[in-house]
């Protein structure tokens, strides 16, 4: 997939889950490369567009650890249920040093699940992981 392609599936995954779920789930989506530990923002949706990338890597918080272990393939995913304000929520791996960023500034996973729309909202993240996995990112730019 192309970097429009993906950003196109995003911002679909994004209202299918908003409308399952009765609110906005993640108000902030975005595609970042690490390579070389620099992190660098290919596309960006959300309500921090200058503040982003300057607290990136605080951002990352509980999630620092597995998005640079490089264990994961394209379309895994990995959670944590305790990130509150900007840190971020989830990560889809796009490909090698490639991620998909997906954060609620308001509010952390454990009180996103608390609603029972979560689980439902789940499928549309879930396709797309799918989709990313049989085709992951192949062009950054």
């Amino acid at each position: 997939m192309t970097l429009l392609e993906i950003r196109n599936q995003v911002e679909n995954c994004a209202r299918q889950m908003n409308d399952r779920y009765g609110a906005v789930v993640f108000d902030e989506w975005a595609v970042v490369s690490v390579a070389q530990h620099k992190a660098q923002i290919l596309w960006y949706q959300g309500p921090r567009n200058d503040a982003f990338l300057a607290s990136f890597v605080s951002d990352l918080g509980a999630l620092r650890a597995e998005l640079l272990n490089g264990r994961y393939s394209a379309g895994d995913f990995e959670f944590t249920r305790h990130a509150t304000g900007t840190l971020f929520e989830a990560f889809i791996v796009l490909g090698r040093g490639l991620y998909l960023i997906c954060n609620n500034t308001r509010a952390s996973m454990n009180e996103i699940a608390l609603n029972s729309r979560w689980l439902n909202a789940q499928v549309p993240f879930a396709e797309l992981a799918d989709h990313l996995r049989a085709s992951p990112l192949a062009d950054a730019a």
